[in-house]
């Protein structure tokens, strides 16, 4: 069965672009125009990916990406935001939201399409041995993508699982922005370095732990302690 693909977006030449990369990438790409559709859309069957932009009519992408990520039905469906706004703030915002990546247009389509395989490749990783990684009160289940922390679950997107995985599967190392966002996010990065700082923002916001033990090296990067076992 072929990659789902929902495309949000209000302009029509954008969109066509879009579809036809990906439909001759192998994807299969559904488009839908205003944001009350998506949700709609969405809600009744969720993709596999949505390609979502920022300003929609009705309900615009801030909002799609806040209600997505509230239900636990389509909490984890990877999301890449379109922008037109130049400012990074937007983009940020997007991100605390839990956009999974973005994209500013002017785009190149070629660029899409590589984030998009990248972001699914991570995403809906093919059955492994089961393992368990635990920190702490932390476990993580890297089969069934699932983590809990002090016996309560804890819903968290594709690309904060990943970054949560790598982590702790590197503790004790400092990593650089850089190294978080090639191996994490699986391509050369060039939309910046505040992408890693968000979604380490969120992870410790959902799980307290990592409050402490996830520690900022300035202008570097971050580094996970090894003393929680």
């Amino acid at each position: 069965m072929s990659t789902r693909i929902l495309i949000v977006e209000d302009d029509p030449d954008i969109a066509a672009l879009v579809a036809h990369y990906l439909d001759k990438a192998g994807f299969t790409t559904e488009h839908i125009v205003s944001g009350r559709d998506a949700l709609a859309a969405i809600a009744a069957k969720p993709p596999d990916l949505v390609v979502l932009d920022l300003m929609l009519p009705q309900v615009d992408g801030l909002e799609i990406c806040r209600t997505v990520r509230s239900d636990r039905k389509t909490a984890a469906i990877p999301i890449i935001m379109l922008t037109a706004r130049v400012d990074e703030s937007e983009r940020i915002v997007g991100l605390e939201l839990g956009a999974d990546d973005y994209l500013a247009k002017p785009f190149s389509p070629n660029e899409l399409v590589a984030r998009v395989r990248a972001l699914l490749r991570r995403a809906h990783r093919g059955p492994a041995p089961t393992r368990t990684l635990m920190y702490g009160p932390i476990v993580v289940d890297t089969e069934r993508h699932v983590v809990s922390s002090e016996g309560r679950d804890v819903t968290l997107t594709a690309k904060e699982f990943l970054l949560l995985e790598y982590l702790l599967q590197h503790r004790g190392r400092v990593l650089s922005r850089d190294v978080l966002l090639t191996d994490v996010w699986g391509y050369r990065y060039t939309g910046g370095t505040r992408t890693v700082d968000v979604h380490v923002r969120r992870l410790r916001e959902k799980l307290p732990t990592l409050v402490d033990a996830l520690v900022t090296v300035k202008q570097f990067g971050y580094k996970l302690i090894e003393s929680e076992e």
